[in-house]
């Protein structure tokens, strides 16, 4: 938030037993005050794929668990990995145990796009979990690929 941005104050009532256990809950996450908390939830429910236009750019993640045992599910998730690479910038798989694996696509690209990845990958049999966190990308930047200078360069 700016310096020069207007606040507006506003009232919310809430049971008083949900205040006391949103009052502990952000006393433990160390936000000096409810207003603070609040504006934070708030961008965060403004972030999420389902309340963003489907042709916005956003950057973001698509967390999922698997059992690798079921019947050439690592090879499906590789071809649709395959077919939306313009949209996956890095992945990063790690094993959880004998039979679940953790995988992390970090992803750019429309909102529609990438929900519908999402959606491909959480349909598959021996997807336990995927999920699609995004944060907006500003239109103009530039993309993955363009090399730009860091103070490390210099």
């Amino acid at each position: 938030m700016s310096e020069k941005e207007v606040l507006v104050r506003f009232g919310i009532s809430m049971p008083q037993s949900l205040i006391e256990q949103y009052d502990r809950l952000i006393a433990e996450q160390g936000y000096g005050n409810r207003s603070e908390a609040i504006r934070d939830l708030t961008r965060k429910a403004l972030l999420t794929s389902s309340g963003m236009q489907p042709e916005e750019t956003v950057a973001g993640t698509i967390v999922m668990v698997y059992d690798h045992h079921i019947s050439d599910l690592p090879i499906t998730l590789m071809e649709l990995q395959h077919e939306y690479h313009h949209a996956i910038i890095s992945t990063m798989h790690i094993h959880l145990n004998h039979q679940q694996c953790l995988e992390i696509l970090v992803v750019r690209g429309k909102v529609q796009k990438l929900r519908e990845l999402q959606q491909r990958i959480q349909v598959l049999k021996g997807v336990g979990y995927a999920e699609l966190s995004v944060t907006h990308v500003d239109e103009h930047a530039p993309s993955h690929g363009h090399h730009h200078s860091h103070p490390q360069d210099s």
